[in-house]
């Protein structure tokens, strides 16, 4: 099954393939926008050419290259209309722009997951159907909560847009809960399998 001997590596390879989407979080709280995404496309850039170099395929890095694209647009739009009103929405933006990622990774069959867990999982494991089940289940997860938090995150930004301490518990939910489920459901497959045999 994938991430199921090493765990702490899972979330890890998640981590850094979310690290521009963290970091521009982090950085929209204290600086304008043009900064923030710029941030966020430097970060991709310097992420996709290290592994490219480490040898990792397209497969795994889908959401890296998502990353770059969807900066590369922010940046441009940016710094062409630093005043537009999609400066507001920024944040609700990139959880939107990720679960079209995802979503869009399941309706060509294939979930973003898949090729991170196919860096952590021995090459004899890739052709199991149960396999490629628990990533496409995972990949759901992923894609809801970034439909949810995108969702939440526009509403909040439209009747309450300085409640910044909800949309920074927002943002940290919308990682947090789809990593603790990507740790812990393939664990779960597994002990389910050991069981029925």
């Amino acid at each position: 099954m994938s991430q199921l001997e090493r765990p702490g590596e899972t979330g890890m390879n998640y981590l850094k393939s979310f690290l521009p989407w963290i970091a521009f979080a982090v950085v929209a709280t204290q600086f304008d926008w043009r900064w923030s995404g710029l941030t966020g496309l430097v970060i991709s850039a310097a992420l996709l050419v290290l592994a490219r170099r480490e040898g990792r395929q397209n497969d795994a890095l889908i959401i890296e290259w998502s990353a770059l694209a969807f900066f590369a647009l922010l940046t441009a739009t940016a710094f062409a209309f630093p005043a537009s009103p999609l400066k507001t929405y920024t944040g609700a933006l990139t959880d939107a722009w990720l679960a079209l990622t995802a979503w869009g990774s399941l309706a060509i069959g294939k979930p973003f997951t898949l090729g991170i867990a196919r860096t952590m999982t021995p090459p004899e494991l890739w052709g199991n159907p149960v396999f490629k089940r628990v990533n496409v289940v995972i990949t759901l997860v992923w894609a809801a909560s970034f439909t949810v938090t995108g969702l939440a995150g526009i509403a909040l930004l439209n009747f309450a847009p300085h409640a910044t301490a909800a949309l920074i518990t927002l943002k940290v939910l919308g990682f947090a809960v789809p990593v603790a489920f990507t740790i812990r459901y393939p664990r779960i497959v597994r002990a389910r399998a050991e069981k029925a045999a």
